[in-house]
């Protein structure tokens, strides 16, 4: 596990979280990666520590550790010494200083990796509403609005659908997944009234995902498509953007939820916030999610 930004919640949230986990798993070791003065001190038992680095107080220092932790993290994982990544939040900002230019943790695991193609999954099993679990995959991550339906095209949606599909079957054990994907215009564009990626982009994708043998539904309106889903009606949804997506998640699961990378060599999770520098110190940070977090990537 990363610790993230050393000047972030990511440090104390381990130190909360990791007698929590302790308690459901006894016997697993958990490695923490991050900087050499962070880590210091009495982690509990099962916790090793290894230092990627000392964080001298600049931004660039932050965003050097958060990629090195990352970097060690990836290489430990590839050589099978550990099992799973559960990476803390960074600051993107830190992260350009540095000279690592990549919009989030997500893009650089797939460069560090070589993934041919990843899927950002927000995973919750259980939400504010009730116990059923609620799962979006991102099919566009960070990027400016109006880029999307460029990059939206037939081939990236169908290889997103497929790459959920397997994993779900993979590491969550589902015979037949039961998806659905989101439309993209307001009420799925209402048979081409409110624009055409329906039709022209998402139709021929989920034609060429059912020929696989996959059972996903859809375009369906963003506004309706969330409520089967708390409902225990759908297993996941495909959600055309990032925002879309994120904001039903995080009104619903945050504090819960669980950011699953897909399509990697090895499993990695994250907690689903961010560094948070006007909680650190405070104890008002929840740790939750780490928990979360973590607990997902031992049970794989």
């Amino acid at each position: 596990m990363t610790l993230g930004d050393p000047r972030g919640i990511g440090p104390e949230l381990t130190r909360r979280a990791l007698p929590q986990l302790r308690a459901s798993h006894p016997d697993l070791t958990v490695l923490l990666l991050g900087d050499e003065v962070a880590l210091r001190g009495d982690w509990g038992p099962g916790v090793e520590t290894q230092p990627v680095g000392r964080f001298d107080g600049s931004p660039e220092s932050a965003g050097r550790l958060s990629v090195e932790a990352i970097r060690t993290g990836v290489d430990l994982c590839l050589a099978g010494t550990t099992a799973a990544l559960v990476t803390g939040p960074v600051h993107k900002p830190s992260l350009h200083a540095a000279g690592t230019f990549v919009p989030g943790q997500t893009e650089l695991l797939q460069e560090l990796t070589g993934a041919a193609d990843v899927g950002m999954l927000m995973n919750a099993e259980s939400t504010r509403l009730g116990p059923h679990a609620l799962r979006i995959l991102l099919a566009t991550t960070h990027l400016p609005l109006r880029e999307v339906p460029e990059f939206l095209t037939v081939e990236r949606l169908e290889a997103q659908i497929l790459l959920l599909d397997r994993s779900l079957r993979g590491h969550w054990g589902m015979e037949r997944p039961r998806l659905a994907l989101c439309g993209m215009n307001p009420h799925a564009s209402d048979g081409g009234l409110f624009g055409d990626e329906e039709e022209r982009v998402m139709g021929p994708a989920l034609e060429r995902a059912r020929a696989r043998g996959v059972s996903v539904a859809g375009p369906l309106p963003a506004d309706t498509i969330f409520l089967k889903a708390v409902a225990g009606e759908l297993d996941a949804v495909i959600s055309p953007t990032h925002d879309v997506g994120m904001a039903v998640f995080k009104t619903l699961a945050f504090g819960r939820g669980v950011n699953v990378t897909l399509g990697l060599p090895f499993l990695r999770t994250s907690p689903d916030h961010g560094t948070a520098f006007d909680l650190v110190g405070t104890g008002r940070a929840d740790p939750g999610s780490t928990v979360e977090a973590m607990r997902l990537a031992a049970g794989f």
